[in-house]
């Protein structure tokens, strides 16, 4: 122990002899984390903020009727397949309705399913909205807001006014921003729509709906369940679509092929439904981590330069302790050593610098027409991050120190006295 001592005090002792080449190596460190850190904050809190747009607005099972062609041709039924072929051009599909059929009993067994959270149902209109002499197209969804709004946090997308007016008001609905925008409406005045059949309904505005995709916003609108069934002139049975949330995302894909088998219907899983940007988020994140752990190994070469250094200056130094009895274990021990304290330097400045401007960050204002529920720039303070950067630090700084120490171990005292 007291042998440890020692060589812990010569190792101090060197490297506080030059201290602006140690402060150099542990700044290499400290550059190095504080830039993990603020990187993969930053980036995994900006995934984290375009999935919470995307996922949590995208059900995991979309189910709804698909119009695809007839499978079976009345020429298959006539003509032999095995001495006949048969080349048929065109083929239109087969006549379906929109609505999901048996939608209320489908919808009521999801409920009792123990691997869904929830089950809401929408009723799709194409509708126009009146302004003056012109008619802009635009689809209004009719929805069950309570559900809505507990599985898929749709009131966080309510610029104005409130979501509970669907609920206050029969004819209430919450228009898209560009709608309101083109139109100059804002919440409490009255909007016109036509439906296909050229009816005309007046709707009151409880609120202004923004998802931060202009293509949507232009064209969608929301309303009760019961008044987009009632615009349709259908009745209460008339279902568009059953957007599940379930427990697990990870049973979306078996579960959607479940729900195929089972009701003659299609199904869409929130995989197939976003697997463009799913690609995409897993790609930002793997940059961030590469360009990150490039900088610390760019460090770690800094701190194997530096000691690298020392061995050659300090060659009269390791002549005369391997002179007085130290091993060449010793010796390497002292540059370890020297390593291990630039490293746990810099990892503790690093982990300051890089927590410090995560906070700077998560604080500058951040305002976008796109994103309106977002105030400040996303940052993610997983601790993950810092615990994964004070074990690369001292990694990368015991290696450094490694490589110089064994040649340092190796060096010959008589040798090293004899050339001078």
């Amino acid at each position: 122990m007291s042998n440890l001592s020692i060589i812990w005090d010569i190792s101090k002792t060197h490297l506080f002899s030059k201290k602006k080449q140690t402060m150099v190596a542990a700044l290499g460190v400290t550059f190095g984390i504080s830039m993990f850190i603020i990187m993969m904050s930053f980036m995994t809190g900006l995934n984290q903020l375009l999935d919470g747009l995307v996922l949590n607005r995208t059900p995991h099972v979309q189910i709804y009727n698909n119009t695809d062609p007839t499978e079976t041709q009345p020429t298959d039924s006539y003509f032999n397949a095995a001495t006949n072929l048969n080349y048929i051009h065109s083929i239109k599909p087969k006549s379906r309705l929109e609505r999901i059929h048996n939608a209320l009993p489908i919808l009521s067994e999801l409920k009792k399913n123990k691997k869904v959270n929830g089950a809401t149902p929408q009723t799709i209109c194409k509708v126009f909205y009146i302004a003056g002499s012109n008619n802009l197209n635009g689809i209004i969804s009719g929805i069950d807001v309570t559900q809505e709004a507990r599985l898929f946090n749709f009131k966080d997308y309510i610029v104005e006014g409130d979501i509970n007016s669907l609920i206050k008001k029969k004819n209430g609905v919450l228009l898209g921003s560009g709608i309101a925008e083109k139109l100059s409406l804002s919440v409490g005045d009255k909007i016109q729509i036509l439906n296909p059949s050229g009816t005309s309904f007046s709707l009151s505005i409880g609120g202004i709906y923004q998802s931060g995709m202009a293509e949507i916003d232009d064209i969608q609108s929301y309303v009760n369940l019961k008044m987009a069934q009632q615009i349709l002139g259908a009745g209460s049975n008339y279902i568009s679509r059953i957007h599940v949330k379930l427990n697990d995302m990870e049973d979306a894909v078996p579960f959607s092929k479940l729900i195929e088998n089972i009701y003659d219907v299609s199904a869409m899983d929130i995989k197939e439904a976003n697997a463009q940007f799913d690609t995409g988020s897993s790609i930002r994140t793997l940059i961030s981590y590469a360009v990150s752990i490039t900088l610390l190994i760019v460090a770690g070469f800094g701190i194997y330069n530096i000691l690298n250094m020392f061995i050659y200056e300090k060659m009269n130094d390791i002549a005369i302790l391997k002179a007085t009895g130290f091993t060449g274990r010793d010796v390497m021990l002292i540059f370890i050593f020297q390593a291990l304290i630039i490293g746990v330097l810099g990892a503790a400045l690093g982990l300051g610098v890089g927590y410090g401007a995560s906070v700077i960050i998560d604080n500058i204002p951040f305002n976008s027409e796109a994103l309106p529920t977002v105030k400040t720039y996303p940052v993610n303070y997983d601790p993950l991050f810092y615990i994964t950067g004070i074990i690369f630090a001292l990694v990368s700084t015991f290696l450094a120190g490694y490589l110089p120490a064994r040649k340092a171990k190796k060096l010959d005292p008589v040798e090293i006295i004899r050339g001078q």
